[in-house]
């Protein structure tokens, strides 16, 4: 691969120029894939690709305002099937291990997709997409995420001997209002919220 920079060729497989020390590839923030350094988009994901360093993260999203702003949001919420029957008929710590596991999968899941967990309540999880930044694909990044999801709980079930482990899982977009309050991520207000 030649450096964009010097013109230096350099081995395939090498992360950095071996004569000026640039990048020669573009880690995407959303999904971790490498690209070229000519990229300005993700060739996987299509996230943009930030300036700077290989694998930087993005900028900070800029803080909304005390009193909130409206922004459109795209929120999915996820439960489990049965939780209530599944809790009592098992030990707490089996339950609590079993959440623990769902929750970490949800979490990856959600934030490979670029959305932003919100809370985990019971047996519940809510994330939303545009809270913070907006990306015009954030209502189909929310779906995937919910089907992804889906399928993460059914193979979760299968490793943990819970055949016909279950999660419903429903997106909505919509206007909302979004400010400071609520937990240390904010407030997201509006109907589709509820």
């Amino acid at each position: 691969m030649n450096c964009a920079a010097c013109g230096t060729t350099n081995e395939s497989g090498f992360n950095f120029c071996s004569n000026c020390g640039r990048p020669l590839v573009r880690v995407c923030s959303n999904c971790g894939t490498s690209n070229g350094p000519e990229f300005n988009f993700c060739s996987n994901c299509g996230t943009g690709l930030e300036d700077g360093e290989a694998g930087q993260a993005p900028a900070a999203a800029t803080p909304v305002s005390d009193s909130g702003e409206r922004r459109f949001v795209s929120v999915l919420f996820a439960d489990l099937v049965g939780f209530t029957k599944f809790s009592e008929a098992h030990d707490p710590e089996d339950v609590r291990a079993m959440l623990t596991r769902y929750f970490d999968r949800a979490k990856d899941i959600v934030e490979r997709f670029g959305g932003e967990v919100d809370k985990f309540i019971g047996d519940a999880v809510t994330a939303f997409w545009g809270a913070k930044v907006a990306q015009e694909d954030d209502a189909e990044r929310a779906v995937r995420a919910a089907l992804e999801l889906v399928d993460a709980v059914a193979e979760l079930g299968e490793e943990i001997g819970v055949p016909g482990l279950a999660l419903r899982a429903g997106v909505l977009s919509g206007e909302t209002s979004v400010g400071s309050g609520g937990n240390e991520k904010g407030l997201v207000v509006g109907d589709i919220v509820n």
